[in-house]
């Protein structure tokens, strides 16, 4: 077997990374022109560009998708993760990534039962967080001065609105134009549910007592803007209170659970937010007039009891007459009385006085009390301080007796150190020493003779001095 030439292998064209890419973009997109995928939106972004990326997936798949701005703004519902949709578009390929990819030019639910499911999901999650609980909902005006209405400036919904209040009962309308489909619609509808509640109830646009929020009738994709989060939220947290008016009478947004008040139709939610001017004149009518008819039978009740009790009244000039001659019947029994009951007080007085000590005679009795206690007083008080001081006189000679004195008198003599402490030992002497000595006359000062300390002194015995000599 021969091998064949080096140069054999070369012979296959030589194609550069961007050629080959190129090759495999035309020969997909002209494999598949248009087509429609199904599957799962997963991984969506929106960045700051407004175009849409988002991948499409299956059990076993994944497709990468982008949706540029200009179709993005025409979708009737955003896509978001997790919802299944119908994509129609193209297949090509992103060269720098080496990957294909679908340019989505219209995306659709699958089914009608996949917007369901997620718009039940959603409602679920929302209730969870008590945002449908009808304790934190407002009680709408009766007659608010100034009504803002958020809708599409240019459908048949304002001019409903404009013209059903103005039959009713005129009043201020602020309209605060707002998308109601498409991709920028939730932002708008938030930003004006926002701005009304910024507004100052005395600037120069007035803040409104009270919202309208509605669009006409559509499918469920064409209404999913009500059905945003960032919508609920805001309806939620406005301090304005809201009427919805979203759709047909049997279609139902999530606003609608969130809102004060819901109206089946835009027509509707005008004629919630003001009554029947007519109406009410009629009705202030019938109640002044129903008002008239009440006082003037009050009226009428009170003079007919006026008369009934003037006739039951006897003659005023009769009734003072009597009064009078009271009075001064009683002016005549009172003047006895004060005499016996003063007559009476005086011989009570008497009475208890004659019981009373005279104040001579207590004042003799004190007197006598406090000289018999001074007696005593000075009487113990001698005895105490004669006993006091023969008591310290014994103390006195006790203390003279125990005294070294009376020792000295007796020809002993004390000896003191340099120091002046007594000398009590022979042993605390020697030769030289300066001693104190101190008789019962004087005090003579010495020095210890050394020849004298150093002889042995005998020992003492019964038959010897009691004192041996000094020197």
């Amino acid at each position: 077997m021969t091998e064949a030439p080096p140069h054999a292998a070369h012979n296959l064209r030589e194609y550069t990374v961007c050629e080959i890419s190129q090759a495999v973009k035309l020969t997909v997109e002209e494999s598949f022109g248009r087509v429609r995928v199904r599957g799962e939106i997963s991984n969506f972004r929106r960045p700051r560009s407004g175009h849409l990326y988002f991948d499409l997936k299956d059990e076993n798949a994944v497709l990468s998708s982008v949706c540029w701005r200009g179709i993005a703004v025409q979708l009737s519902a955003p896509p978001e993760d997790g919802l299944e949709v119908i994509c129609t578009g193209r297949l090509t390929t992103f060269p720098r990534q080496s990957r294909y990819q679908i340019l989505v030019e219209q995306i659709e639910p699958a089914g009608k039962g996949a917007l369901l499911a997620l718009l039940e999901e959603r409602r679920k999650k929302l209730a969870a967080e008590g945002l449908f609980d009808e304790g934190r909902k407002q009680k709408t005006p009766y007659l608010p001065e100034i009504i803002g209405v958020v809708t599409s400036p240019t459908g048949a919904v304002v001019r409903d609105i404009l013209h059903r209040i103005a039959d009713r009962f005129p009043r201020r309308v602020l309209i605060w134009p707002a998308s109601v489909q498409g991709v920028h619609a939730t932002a708008e509808i938030v930003a004006a549910i926002e701005g009304f509640n910024s507004l100052n109830v005395d600037g120069d646009v007035p803040r409104p007592q009270l919202l309208i929020v509605a669009r006409g009738g559509g499918s469920l994709e064409d209404l999913w803007a009500f059905n945003e989060t960032p919508v609920v939220r805001a309806v939620v947290a406005s301090a304005i209170p809201i009427i919805s008016a979203v759709g047909h009478e049997t279609d139902t947004t999530l606003i609608d659970f969130a809102v004060d008040r819901r109206a089946p139709t835009p027509t509707a939610a005008a004629e919630m937010a003001v009554p029947v001017r007519a109406d009410l004149l009629v009705h202030v009518n019938d109640q002044g007039q129903r008002l008239f008819a009440a006082v003037s039978r009050y009226l009428d009740g009170q003079r007919k009891e006026v008369r009934h009790l003037a006739r039951g009244l006897q003659h005023a000039q009769s009734n003072i007459a009597t009064a009078v001659q009271r009075l001064d019947m009683l002016g005549e029994r009172l003047r006895p009385a004060l005499v016996v009951t003063i007559e009476r007080r005086r011989t009570r007085i008497a009475q208890v006085s004659s019981r009373l000590p005279r104040p001579q005679e207590r004042i003799a009795e004190l007197r006598s009390r406090l000289s018999t206690l001074v007696e005593r007083l000075c009487y113990g008080g001698k005895n105490i301080f004669t006993g006091r001081v023969a008591r310290l006189e014994t103390q006195g000679r006790l203390l003279e007796s125990c005294g070294y004195q009376q020792v000295l008198d007796r020809g002993f003599v004390l000896a003191r150190g340099t120091d002046g402490a007594p000398v009590t030992s022979a042993t605390q002497v020697s030769g030289g020493m300066g001693l104190m000595l101190t008789f019962k006359d004087g005090e003579r000062p010495v020095i210890a003779d050394s020849t004298t300390m150093s002889r042995r002194r005998p020992k003492s015995n019964g038959n010897s001095e009691r004192q041996g000599r000094l020197f």
